[in-house]
């Protein structure tokens, strides 16, 4: 941690951890109820979906348990990107992203849908823990994860 992180810490302590540490588990997640704040987060859902998502997700030519598994393989190659949670028989995960200057944790969360015929679609909810501004921060990795996920899988 460097000594701008450090002196985070001390107002914003999730600031003064390291990986996923402190940082909650959310558990399994219904991606319905989210109460969107409008700010610092960026949901990514299928057409439709409520609350309205900032993007439509796409379907995939891929069964759910594959996508799930590319969506992990992604997730394991983003830089100062830790696992936080995941749940496999409900095809959702999340993992802490850590800011490389103050230590700022952002908290991604992902549901994989199954579609008809073997298809599957996917929920991705990018938010910030700290802040009532994260500078497009979030949806800059939910475009990151999507463009990567997108080199993997079948459309």
């Amino acid at each position: 941690m460097n000594f701008l992180a450090y002196l985070m810490s001390l107002y914003l302590p999730l600031c003064g951890t390291q990986g996923a540490t402190g940082v909650p588990a959310p558990g399994i997640v219904d991606f319905s109820r989210l109460h969107l704040k409008g700010h610092s987060e960026f949901l990514v859902a299928p057409p439709g979906f409520i609350p309205r998502p900032g993007l439509a997700a796409e379907i995939y030519a891929e069964p759910p348990q594959v996508l799930f598994q590319q969506l992990q393989d992604v997730a394991a190659l983003q830089p100062l990107t830790y696992p936080l949670d995941t749940e496999s028989q409900a095809l959702q995960a999340a993992w802490v992203v850590r800011s490389r200057l103050w230590n700022f944790p952002d908290v991604i969360e992902i549901a994989v849908l199954p579609g008809p015929n073997n298809t599957s679609t996917l929920i991705l909810y990018a938010h910030a823990l700290y802040g009532y501004s994260d500078y497009g921060v979030n949806h800059s990795h939910a475009i990151r994860w999507l463009k990567d996920l997108n080199m993997k899988v079948s459309k």
